[in-house]
């Protein structure tokens, strides 16, 4: 489910962009700023006395979603954070692509979340955001070096909690909204394994003992779950970026 986030932002009209494109950008500057009367852009410090020049990158459904507040916003700060939590990705002078492909992400990731936020019900624990962040850290070669990548950006405990938090946030809506409606019949487990599953085990050169569709049949209802769920997410997507009012104020 942690990969079905990617795919790339679609951009509304721009008319509406442009009639909501003042007023979007002095609300959050005053609102979302931790210096309300700040000048933007921020200076947000980093590792080893470095600071980045802080910009707001673009905004999602805040002309729609007024109260929305940091989860309408994407900011330079917010890329570089995405940058810093996926293992082998450069952070040395990060490229458009890079910056844009994590602009995507959390475009998608905020559409979402919005969603989410209207469920309590689903409102992640300390435990869960525990085991979140211990997740992450096993995805690098070290705890080292994960604490030298967000440190590098200057990405604290407590927003790196935040994050976790919205990230479980928006997997238990997923799963909310998805897996529990997801039926999976007989026949399908049937032929999957008569067309996907046994042929491709059969093929392979090592000679192993092929498993039955009795034994085989849990591990194919939970290949065809998850590929039901990512269906209906990607379609779920779709249609939220067809609606979603998203404005870029600094390109990247």
């Amino acid at each position: 489910m942690k990969a079905l986030l990617t795919t790339s932002i679609v951009r509304t009209g721009s008319a509406t962009a442009s009639r909501s494109l003042w007023n979007v950008s002095l609300i959050l500057a005053l609102s979302l700023s931790p210096f309300p009367f700040s000048p933007i852009p921020l200076s947000v410090p980093l590792a080893q006395g470095q600071t980045v020049v802080d910009k707001m990158v673009a905004t999602v459904n805040a002309g729609i979603l007024p109260d929305c507040r940091q989860i309408c916003l994407i900011t330079y700060s917010d890329l570089l954070w995405q940058l810093a939590l996926q293992p082998n990705t450069p952070l040395q002078d990060p490229s458009s692509v890079d910056l844009n492909r994590a602009l995507h992400l959390l475009t998608d990731q905020r559409l979402i979340l919005q969603e989410a936020e209207k469920l309590p019900s689903i409102a992640p624990t300390s435990d869960e955001v525990a085991t979140a962040r211990n997740e992450l850290v096993k995805a690098f070669p070290s705890r080292e070096e994960f604490q030298q990548r967000i440190q590098r950006v200057g990405l604290t405990a407590d927003k790196l909690d935040q994050i976790l938090e919205q990230r479980v946030r928006i997997e238990k809506y997923l799963d909310f909204r998805f897996r529990n409606f997801v039926v999976i019949t007989e026949k399908e487990i049937a032929d999957y394994y008569k067309d996907i599953y046994f042929p491709r085990l059969k093929a392979r050169p090592h000679g192993d003992i092929l498993p039955t569709l009795e034994e085989a049949k849990v591990a194919i209802e939970k290949i065809l779950t998850e590929a039901k769920i990512e269906s209906d997410t990607d379609a779920f997507l779709d249609n939220a970026r067809e609606r979603a009012e998203v404005v870029i104020l600094n390109p990247v």
